[in-house]
């Protein structure tokens, strides 16, 4: 088993860190604690949706919803800050979350999550807690990004829920990472790569230049879940992707550590060089 982070478990080893601007300093400051040497460079960002009056209607009329449901921290912030602006929360509604992190969020705006999976973090995994399953003629609000996965809303109709989204954030790629990632690539200056979502993976693909691709697509992943695993293969990856046992900044530091302590001493070490 990996030591603790204060025992330099990843002495030396160049890790690049694809959250957003604002959401990756945990993870960082886990990475250095542990020795190794974090590379920050957002494969997206976070920013207000162009539209905001669809999602305002509906606050306008929160109380008419029996469960609001945030399917990730952006869509408690944005949800948050937007039902604050209209009012505030009305008595009564119950309150979902899809993990740990967000149920976390959820407390620092002095909010409690009644229903929130208990140990895989993930859709599914909300779905199957047993309040949700009870869902017949409730009506149900989820606060979320544009766009994004439609199974949680698609099971919810199933089982007899009315859902509405309420689209509090859109998701973008910061201007400068491009230019930022080709660099990193050209110099072989990372040994693993952080990713925490299939839009983060696709974003990675997608801003790498052509003549640094097959150096990206060599690279080891450390990602969150099955489903990140499955979409990097389809997108080339070489490598089996590493899926971190919990969601969570500690989850990924000690998913790392295990993989790096298996690859340091060998000789092919996965190093990716001109």
């Amino acid at each position: 088993m990996p030591d603790e982070y204060g025992d330099k478990q990843l002495e030396g080893l160049r890790i690049l860190v694809t959250r957003p601007r604002g959401q990756a300093r945990n993870l960082c400051r886990l990475i250095e604690d542990a020795g190794g040497r974090a590379v920050a460079i957002p494969a997206m960002e976070i920013r207000p949706v162009d539209d905001a009056a669809p999602a305002e209607a509906l606050v306008d009329r929160l109380e008419e919803f029996d469960l609001a449901v945030f399917i990730s921290t952006n869509a408690v912030d944005y949800g948050h800050q937007l039902v604050k602006s209209r009012g505030g929360w009305p008595a009564g509604l119950r309150l979902a979350v899809v993990g740990k992190r967000s149920a976390e969020a959820l407390i620092r705006h002095g909010l409690y999550a009644d229903i929130c999976p208990k140990k895989v973090f993930n859709s599914e995994s909300l779905l199957a807690e047993e309040e949700m399953w009870q869902v017949a003629g409730k009506k149900i609000i989820i606060f979320r990004g544009e766009g994004g996965r439609e199974l949680l809303a698609s099971t919810l109709r199933e089982r007899g829920a009315t859902v509405s989204y309420a689209e509090v954030y859109r998701r973008t790629i910061p201007a400068d990472s491009p230019a930022r990632l080709n660099q990193l690539l050209r110099e072989g200056d990372v040994d693993i790569i952080v990713v925490s979502s299939n839009e983060g993976v696709q974003n990675l693909y997608k801003i790498t230049e052509v003549e640094n691709r097959d150096r990206l697509l060599r690279i080891p992943l450390v990602v969150m879940s099955h489903r990140n695993a499955l979409f990097a293969g389809r997108l080339g990856f070489t490598q089996e992707p590493i899926i971190a046992s919990q969601s969570s900044d500690e989850g990924l530091v000690a998913a790392i550590e295990a993989w790096y302590a298996i690859n340091k001493n060998e000789s092919s070490r996965r190093v990716i060089h001109e």
